[in-house]
């Protein structure tokens, strides 16, 4: 191992500064400070150093927040006493929202690198803006339109006609098909957009698969995580609605439809033309069968299973999946039948038997 330690390492992550406190201040939407101090870079309560700032989410750290040697923390103004006489209180009502605009103003996204690697394969009729970057190896398809300031990823593959907006990322070894993508979508090594959905009919003799002819739309500012898959529309569309953030191994079936800034956590699978209202929240390794219609600012809990509709603004756990204070009644009501049952079986094993 190295010497160095904190968020950052160089070696991977671009970096910006030294920044003022003012403009720390500023973007993370605090008062501005009397100090002119200089900050280097972001880094953890527990390891920060004076040219550093860090921040405080979560009343369990007070402790470490006391003993912080940061130069400067974001606190909630209920916390603000706490921050050490040496540091400079950034209060502001929410400091995980400030504390990522102030890392990306000290680690900016890596821009791209206008141009096509040598290696990379690009058919006739595509159409590359000159800011884009096309890595080694990467193949874009005939006919496929790529913006300005796309980061197109080693081995990654952009089928035919597929079109990407400004900005767009894509990672090494993903590929893309039959999608139309927005702007600032990122797309994260080897998800896979665009497939044949899970679509078949039954004969007497076996399956006859169905012709899947819609496309992907992926609006502006998605996120698709690593190894996630988003199939194409059976006959109509597949729609991941803007702002929404699917995380990692997560599986999108043909013709489902998220609305806007929906949170899809890892291992979720969600099953055909079933659509998602805007701003869902669907937990980890949770299933919603398809054909069904969760309503806006529903939360679905980890490991749930959806079997039926779910109205707006219900959270619900479990499988099948229950409201919540539905569910932890009915668990309360089998543990005291479990305990009771415990009890009598106690109880009759003290009575005498005629045989001791």
């Amino acid at each position: 191992m190295d010497a160095w330690s904190g968020a950052g390492d160089p070696r991977f992550f671009s970096r910006s500064g030294p920044q003022s406190l003012a403009a720390v201040a500023a973007a993370c939407g605090a008062p501005p400070p009397a100090d002119d101090r200089l900050l280097h870079g972001v880094a953890p309560l527990q390891s920060a150093g004076p040219e550093q700032v860090s921040f405080l989410d979560n009343r369990r750290y007070v402790a470490a927040l006391e003993q912080s040697r940061a130069g400067a923390v974001i606190v909630h103004p209920d916390l603000a006493g706490k921050v050490p006489a040496g540091a400079v209180a950034l209060v502001v009502p929410q400091p995980y929202l400030a504390w990522a605009r102030v890392a990306a103003l000290f680690h900016p996204p890596q821009p791209a690198r206008p141009g096509v690697h040598p290696s990379a394969v690009v058919e006739p009729g595509a159409t590359l803006d000159p800011a884009a970057e096309v890595g080694p190896l990467a193949v874009i398809g005939a006919g496929a339109s790529i913006g300005p300031g796309c980061r197109i990823g080693p081995h990654a593959v952009i089928g035919a006609g597929v079109v990407l907006g400004p900005d767009c990322r894509v990672g090494a070894h993903a590929s893309i098909s039959h999608a139309l993508l927005g702007a600032r979508v990122h797309v994260y090594p080897g998800a896979r957009i665009g497939q044949e959905g899970f679509g078949f009919a039954t004969s007497d003799t076996g399956f006859v698969s169905v012709p899947q002819l819609g496309r992907v739309l992926i609006e502006d500012d998605v996120e698709i995580g690593a190894n996630s898959t988003v199939d194409r529309g059976s006959a109509q569309d597949t729609v991941i609605g803007a702002g929404s953030r699917l995380d990692n191994l997560v599986q999108i079936g043909h013709n489902v439809r998220l609305g806007r800034c929906c949170v899809i956590v890892a291992q979720v699978g969600i099953s055909g033309s079933t659509v998602l209202e805007d701003f869902v929240m669907v937990g980890g390794q949770g299933g919603v069968a398809g054909h069904l219609r969760v309503g806006r600012r529903a939360r679905i809990g980890a490991q749930a299973g959806v079997m039926a509709d779910v109205p707006a603004g219900t959270e619900v756990v479990g499988s099948p999946a229950t409201p919540v204070r539905e569910f932890f009644r009915q668990v309360a009501t089998l543990r005291r039948l479990a305990t009771a049952g415990r009890g009598s079986a106690g109880a009759q094993g003290t009575k005498r038997t005629g045989l001791d």
